[in-house]
């Protein structure tokens, strides 16, 4: 058996936007002919924004908040009930205020199922502001920084670069790495990510994929290098 799994936001979708249209309609008619599973750090209803009821509901299984919440169509089968400490949040508002990227536009720590996603620039940038951060962030690796740091300081949790502009937290071993075993009975099985490197939240997922007889990880570019692969092996 061949089964699909595929990270969302910049694999699926341009960062943090809707899936386009043609690509949306092929994806349905592929998710009908395979077995295939969405894993995402972003929470329900943000993925719904995105890739909107069809396609959320074709999945075999969705992995919400980085498989800290699982879903089976209208059925939630799993949910975590982790929160983040006081203690780890004040360290993160105290990165907040050392940052030198000076623009904040709100919702820079978010609660999310089993996680906890931090943005220097905050969720409510407009998407020229995320270019800006973005353009920073390349330069100066501040998220991989300052995950790195978190870790040394709470070693019990990780911090995953995630997306454009954020970092997602969680307690050790669950990431998206933790839905590996629900997906490790397949004979053949593909993961897409794009942010697959060291440090990424995809990146620990991916290394178990690659390492067991049958894996096959493609780190992807945005969401039309996905398409491409797809097709090609789709023939």
């Amino acid at each position: 058996m061949k089964a699909f799994a595929f990270d969302i936001d910049g694999t699926l979708t341009p960062s943090r936007q809707p899936m386009n249209k043609n690509f949306s309609s092929w994806f349905t008619l592929f998710q009908e002919a395979n077995f295939n599973y969405l894993v995402t750090g972003s929470d329900k209803n943000k993925t719904l924004e995105q890739v909107g009821d069809i396609i959320w509901n074709f999945a075999d299984r969705v992995y919400q908040c980085s498989g800290n919440e699982q879903w089976e169509q209208s059925k939630l089968v799993y949910q975590s009930e982790w929160k983040i400490s006081e203690e780890a949040e004040e360290w993160l508002r105290k990165e907040l205020d050392a940052s030198k990227f000076e623009l904040r536009t709100g919702t820079h720590i978010e609660d999310r199922t089993g996680m906890c996603n931090f943005s220097i620039i905050g969720r409510g940038c407009t998407l020229e502001e995320r270019k800006t951060y973005v353009e920073w962030d390349e330069k100066t690796e501040e998220r991989f920084t300052i995950a790195d740091a978190f870790m040394k300081q709470f070693p019990d949790l990780q911090a995953d670069v995630a997306g454009e502009t954020g970092i997602d937290i969680f307690r050790k071993g669950k990431n998206k790495a933790q839905i590996f075993d629900y997906l490790a009975h397949y004979d053949e099985l593909h993961f897409f990510g794009d942010k697959t490197e060291p440090g990424g939240n995809d990146h620990d997922l991916a290394q178990l994929i690659e390492q067991r007889d049958g894996g096959h990880v493609h780190a992807v570019r945005n969401w039309e290098h996905t398409w491409e692969i797809l097709k090609e092996i789709n023939k």
